[in-house]
Formats: C-alpha cells, sequence, structure tokens
C-alpha cells in the first residue's frame, strides 16, 4: 500500500507535540525512550516542512518561466528549479523511509559477520573488499566500525571476519545484507583471464544489553590466548586475545583487536549476547539450527541474495529484482542508494 506522505507527516506533527507536551513535564518512566521518539519525530517535520518549501518554490519559478519572463530570469528559474527538484527528491525518499514498517531492533548497533565462502582465495579477497565497503559506508552514515575479529587469508583476503558497527539505525541500514554474495569476475590468480563465480556469507546481529538476555556465568568457558593482530608490541606478548564459549549452545565468540583483555572480553561478551539474542527469537536449539542457517546460508552459489558481476559492472539483487550498474562506487562503500532502494522494496514484502 503507498504511503500518503502528507497524512503521515501531519499526524506526526501531532505526535511530536504531544511527546514536547510529556517531555516538559518530566514525570515520565521512560525519558530515553521518549527522547528517541522526539528526535525521531521533529527530523521527519523538519523534513518534510523543507519538502514543501522547495515544491512551493518549484512551482514558483515555472510560473515565472510560462509567464515568457527575460532569457535572463528564465535561466536562472530553471538552474533553481534543478536544483530544488533535486533535493526535493531527496528529502522525499527520507521521509519515505522514515514511515516504513519498523523492526523492534532497527535502531541498534550490530555485528556483522564475514565469511569467504565457495571459491577458495578468491572468494576471501572479495570477502575482504565487502568488509572494507561497509566499513566506507557506515562511516559516511557517521557511524563508528570496529574491527572484532578478523582472520586474514594469504593474498591479503579474509576468511572470516566480524564487524561492530555502531550508531542509531545501525541495523536498520544494514539488515538486509544477511545472505549469501555472489561475485563472478576474473580472479588476480587467474592467468588465462577465464571468469570465476565465487561466494561471501554475511550474517547481521543486532546488538542486545544484559536486560535482554541473561546469561549465567556458570555456563561460560572463558580462555585468553595471545593475539595475533593490530593493536601494538603488547599484543603478542601478553594474552589479550579473549575466546568464550557458551556452554549449553556451543556458540563461540573472540575478540583479539582491543589493546587489553578486560576490552576484549567486554567486545566478546557483547557479541555472545548478539548470537544468544538471534537464537532466542524461537528457541535457541531451533534459532541455531535453522533461523540463523537461513541467514547465512550454506555458501552455496545458488543461494544467492546478490550477484556482483564485474565484467558487466553489474550488481543484481535477487530478493528485489533490483539492478545497479555502478560496481566500482557500490564497492568504494557508495551503497546509499542501493540500501534506500532496498528498503523501500523488502520492507514493504516484509510487511505483507
Amino acid at each position: 500500500m503507498a504511503i500518503d506522505i502528507k497524512k503521515e507527516c501531519e499526524k506526526a506533527r501531532e505526535e511530536l507535540a504531544e511527546t514536547e507536551k510529556l517531555l516538559s513535564q518530566g514525570n515520565s518512566s521512560d525519558m530515553e525512550e521518549l527522547s528517541k521518539k522526539h528526535y525521531r519525530l521533529s527530523s521527519i517535520v523538519a523534513q518534510y516542512d523543507e519538502y514543501v518549501s522547495l515544491t512551493a518554490q518549484i512551482e514558483e519559478n515555472k510560473k515565472l518561466i510560462a509567464s515568457g519572463a527575460e532569457a535572463e530570469l528564465v535561466e536562472l528559474a530553471s538552474a533553481e528549479i534543478e536544483q530544488a527538484e533535486k533535493k526535493a527528491s531527496e528529502l522525499y525518499s527520507k521521509i519515505k523511509l522514515a514511515f516504513l514498517p519498523q523492526d523492534k531492533n532497527d535502531s541498534k548497533n550490530i555485528f556483522l559477520e564475514i565469511r569467504a565462502g565457495v571459491g577458495g582465495e578468491e572468494s576471501a579477497l572479495f570477502a575482504g573488499e565487502l568488509m572494507r565497503a561497509y566499513s566506507k559506508f557506515a562511516q559516511s552514515l557517521g557511524f563508528s566500525a570496529e574491527i572484532q575479529d578478523i582472520s586474514a587469508s594469504g593474498l591479503k583476503g579474509i576468511k572470516t571476519a566480524v564487524l561492530y558497527i555502531k550508531g542509531q539505525g545501525a541495523y536498520s541500514w544494514f539488515k538486509y545484507e544477511a545472505g549469501v554474495h555472489r561475485v563472478q569476475r576474473v580472479p588476480q590468480t587467474e592467468a588465462s583471464g577465464r571468469v570465476h563465480t565465487s561466494t561471501v556469507t554475511v550474517a547481521v546481529l543486532p546488538e542486545m544489553d544484559e536486560i535482554e538476555i541473561k546469561i549465567n556465568p556458570a555456563e561460560l568457558k572463558i580462555d585468553t590466548y595471545r593475539a595475533g593482530g593490530a593493536g601494538g608490541q603488547n599484543v603478542n606478548k601478553v594474552e589479550t586475545a579473549v575466546r568464550i564459549t557458551h556452554i549449553p549452545t556451543g556458540i563461540v565468540v573472540q575478540c583479539q583487536q582491543e589493546r587489553s583483555q578486560g576490552q576484549n572480553r567486554m567486545r566478546a561478551m557483547q557479541l555472545l549476547m548478539a548470537r544468544l539474542g538471534d537464537l532466542s527469537r524461537e528457541t535457541q536449539e531451533k534459532e541455531f539450527s535453522g533461523e540463523r542457517k537461513k541467514q547465512v546460508g550454506t555458501g552455496d552459489r545458488s543461494e544467492k541474495i546478490r550477484t556482483y558481476n564485474f565484467p558487466q559492472s553489474r550488481v543484481t539483487d535477487h530478493r528485489a529484482g533490483l539492478s545497479w550498474h555502478n560496481i566500482n562506487e557500490i564497492m568504494e562503500g557508495e551503497l546509499k542508494t542501493l540500501f534506500e532502494e532496498l528498503r523501500l522494496k523488502l520492507s514493504r514484502e516484509d510487511e505483507n
């Protein structure tokens, strides 16, 4: 069903006034949630007011052109129309995204797991490129993107990596990245110039807090070891890396990127809570064997959610039936258009 932008924005304006009233009274039991709601609604209302102002400006300039004004004025009005239409289109897209169905995890930080799948070293190389693209895009949104754990391959690729992406709404941006990503290109290691097909799997886990997920310390096995990654001279001499095993489920998490054992332990516990939260959506056992496997698949080429075809400079998302023909820009982290179009298409399908 199409979104009535005007109607929804006027409702948002009414909600904003009510929220401001509650905040001013200062006696609500959940001021933090009210503040988040106020921020969201005020952003929507401000964007809508600017959109209305721009559409009025466009109409005025069109009338000026139609009135037979001097050539210099017509040229100026035409330039203003072009700029205003571009800005209005961007605002309209942002407003539509704001009214998409909300997932309870949309506002949360995430752990993004990237794993090389089918294709050997070429798969590992693409996994590294995908990780860098995600990191750049997260940073362009004002989010932080930190490597929590990484296992490198021989040719500057990665076998596995976990990114911790922190920022308001991180899950809402990245949630549709979960699944098998297929790449078609001539590998660096290919002498004959043949196109190869490889895969990378991605899982997106919203961060959970201790209120949502209770962990019994007696059910944890915690090991420390010497880190092998970056972090200064200290990491290779002292056991700063931490590995935590959740005995009931067999889930193993680890972190070695922080400088101290305490920091690594805290971040590993956050990842463990995220994974347990993923499992508990139905039951831990069923989610572990079913739903999470549904996210990442087996890595087989036939399970793809998206194809990156380098010879054709094309990226195709098979769930949405959408394609983009700027693969180099996308791999440099220019993912905003792709993500916005996916969110508009797939969130409506989820609602149905």
